[in-house]
């Protein structure tokens, strides 16, 4: 890629991309809090201004990498919020809830989201094309997101999930896989495509269980905002 088109594509992924991570982390004090802990909210993390969230590497650098290196999958992470889970006012039950608040609120900014689209629909100007190409950017990273975050998985939301729903002793079990949970990620998004690609394949296993979801979840969101 050159200059401009490195130029161009920031411009249209760089506000999409921080506003879907930092929220993400926002949502997950903001339910917190509601569940009975202020840990979040005592260190200043329960804030929707994105610079309360924003970790350089996770949130721009990373997100900024995968998109010039044309990867077919984009992601990124922001500064986790605390949680005290022991503080919660039903430790268990309430973990799910605050592991849900993240995807949700990705779920609610893609569809809000595709909503906007309908005021710059169809793009007549130069600027409403540019605003239009964010708002699609938008429906996109925080489905991504909400899906990927809600892979079975510690520490991911959907194994804080699988977590609160598993009896005890499952549970604590269940939970130890946490530990190597950042290693097995590594090795789903670089690892195993370049080693595909060592072998003359394009194969992303993030990309083959998420594209699904990712597809039934654009196309139920559009035909909602009145696109289908």
């Amino acid at each position: 890629m050159d200059l401009t088109s490195i130029g161009q594509a920031l411009s249209v992924w760089f506000l999409p991309v921080v506003i879907a991570i930092t929220l993400h982390e926002a949502a997950h004090g903001w339910m917190a809090e509601r569940c009975g802990d202020n840990t979040a909210r005592l260190l200043g993390r329960v804030s929707f201004n994105p610079i309360k969230h924003v970790d350089p590497f996770g949130t721009l650098l990373l997100p900024g990498l995968l998109l010039l290196l044309q990867s077919p999958f984009l992601f990124g992470y922001a500064k986790p919020v605390p949680v005290n889970f022991s503080r919660l006012n039903h430790p268990k039950r309430d973990m799910i809830w605050v592991a849900l608040a993240g995807p949700g609120i990705n779920l609610i900014l893609a569809f809000g989201a595709a909503l906007a689209l309908h005021l710059v629909f169809p793009p007549l100007s130069t600027m409403a094309a540019w605003v239009s190409e964010n708002l699609q950017n938008a429906i996109l990273i925080n489905l991504v997101l909400a899906v990927f975050n809600m892979l079975p998985l510690p520490p991911l939301d959907g194994g804080r999930v699988v977590t609160g729903l598993l009896p005890g002793q499952l549970a604590w079990k269940f939970a130890q896989l946490e530990r190597y949970g950042l290693l097995i990620l590594v090795g789903l998004l670089f690892l195993v495509p370049m080693i595909a690609a060592q072998l003359g394949l394009e194969f992303s296993p993030i990309a083959a269980i998420l594209g699904p979801p990712i597809e039934f979840a654009y196309h139920a969101i559009m035909t909602l905002a009145g696109f289908g």
